[in-house]
């Protein structure tokens, strides 16, 4: 049984969800989002707290309880605050520059590369060797850095590549005579 599900959303201020049905419309400052939840699941708004329930007592019922009260809460967190994942490029030569909606990274190819960002998701470069993804999203924010890192993922012997900010890079001795 799922105790996620048990636990309710308190709704930050400037955040407005609209439920009708298996509907649900959340609004904020930073987006909106429209979601359709599943059929085992239903959603009540009382106040300013949201709460998710299973429909029917089945093991089904509550798993998916579960996830749509993690979905629902990244949604709602998204369009209040925000969410953010920083890059850092080790390497010499390696930089990275953000023009409009492209990103042009030096990685030690032969060629430049230029990576389109999709919509809703904004990319900034504070310096030439750190790149930060930033939009509502949680799951197009975690893929776009996901996709700029693997043109790149760093080495484990000199640690040479694109990496996240948190991410520890395992070393590995070279080889001895």
């Amino acid at each position: 049984m799922s105790r996620i599900a048990n636990k309710p959303i308190e709704l930050p201020k400037g955040v407005e969800v609209n439920v009708n049905g298996q509907s649900v419309k959340i609004k904020g400052p930073k987006g909106t989002f429209d979601y359709e939840l599943h059929e085992t699941c239903g959603v009540g708004l009382d106040g300013n707290v949201l709460t998710v329930a299973a429909n029917n007592p089945e093991d089904t019922g509550y798993a998916m309880a579960g996830t749509m009260r993690s979905l629902l809460n990244n949604m709602i967190v998204g369009v209040s605050d925000g969410y953010e994942k920083k890059l850092e490029l080790v390497g010499v030569g390696y930089r990275a520059q953000a023009q409009g909606s492209k990103l042009n990274l030096t990685l030690g190819f032969s060629h430049p590369v230029v990576y389109e960002v999709p919509e809703g998701i904004t990319v900034e470069t504070p310096s030439q060797t750190e790149i930060l993804v930033k939009g509502s999203d949680k799951q197009k924010v975690g893929q776009v850095a996901a996709d700029i890192r693997a043109y790149r993922p760093p080495e484990p012997y000199k640690g040479k590549g694109v990496k996240y900010a948190d991410e520890r890079i395992i070393r590995k001795e070279a080889k001895k005579k």
